[in-house]
């Protein structure tokens, strides 16, 4: 099977990542950490959302990092927000882009959002409306598209339901969570084909945890079916306080050295990105989630190494 020629990635790290964190990370850290995922060659970056403190506190100050933030206008810097208010925040804060969240799951919809998935619709229905007059672009995120920690498997014309709605708000593509990294690709794929008999694939993306280890090879298995959009986290930063067990998104790193290693289009700089997962890493004081971060970091120390040995010789 032909696989996309391009693919577009989308940087979750400083909002989905950051925000399990139980160390507080500065603004001034956030949006050096996005700036240098910018200089990467990524297009579009998550910068934080507008939700109550109460429940996500790491993203508390994203409307201080949205105004220091120094941003280029040729890519995007999408916020997440929960409802009315939280779009009126992002408002403020000059944002191009907000994205709303759904889950395919009634018991981790009321766990997640306080709401059935029909109450999440109706919420965000002023939303789109109000992004609409704006100007302002809308994505959507479907979450537990395949499993959910509380109810077990999902069925995938429960997930292509959501989609389907979620896209009709106006939506100009719709993130399949895979939110507790337990997927294997046939689910992937079953789940891939159920939705995009209601949503076009050129409007579908990725999002896939690395639970298992079976992150990448549910993008392949992805790419297969024709999707060319992918979530990750730069150094794997991320989690999900709702699925319990979770562990991070899939390493942008990964995605993008397995992506190169096909032949496929990103226009984004390794080295710059992995020098991005390097920083946040350091500023956490952990090394990088990422192997191929990691086998890059090694590769660089031997030749530092070598090259100091050859000069005292």
């Amino acid at each position: 099977m032909t696989l996309p020629k391009k693919v577009r990635m989308v940087e979750v790290g400083p909002r989905d990542g950051l925000q399990n964190e139980a160390q507080t990370i500065s603004a001034a850290t956030k949006i050096a950490l996005i700036e240098k995922l910018a200089a990467s060659g990524l297009d579009t970056i998550e910068a934080g959302s507008f939700v109550s403190p109460k429940w996500i506190p790491q993203m508390a100050d994203t409307a201080e990092v949205m105004a220091g933030l120094m941003r280029d206008p040729k890519k995007h810097y999408p916020v997440l927000v929960p409802n009315m208010k939280g779009f009126e925040a992002a408002l403020a804060s000059h944002c191009d882009e907000v994205a709303i969240f759904a889950a395919a799951s009634e018991t981790f919809s009321r766990r997640n959002t306080n709401c059935s998935i029909a109450e999440s619709i109706e919420r965000f229905k002023p939303v789109a409306e109000a992004a609409r007059r704006h100007n302002i672009r809308l994505r959507g995120y479907v979450s537990i598209v395949v499993d959910c920690p509380y109810e077990g498997p999902i069925a995938p014309k429960a997930v292509a339901d959501l989609a389907e709605k979620i896209f009709a708000l106006g939506c100009y593509e719709v993130s399949l969570g895979e939110t507790i990294g337990t997927a294997t690709p046939s689910r992937i794929q079953a789940m891939i084909d159920a939705v995009a008999e209601r949503v076009p694939v050129a409007k579908l993306s990725g999002h896939y945890h690395d639970t298992y280890g079976q992150a990448l090879a549910n993008i392949l298995a992805s790419l297969e079916r024709g999707v060319a959009s992918f979530d990750s986290s730069v150094a794997g930063l991320g989690g999900c306080p709702y699925a319990p067990g979770a562990t991070g998104n899939v390493a942008s790193e990964d995605v993008l050295y397995m992506l190169d290693g096909l032949g496929i289009e990103t226009g984004i700089d390794m080295q710059k990105l992995a020098a991005a997962g390097q920083y946040i890493s350091a500023e956490l004081g952990r090394e990088p989630q990422s192997k191929a971060a990691r086998a890059i970091a090694a590769k660089a120390r031997a030749a530092e190494a070598k090259a100091k040995t050859a000069a005292s010789a």
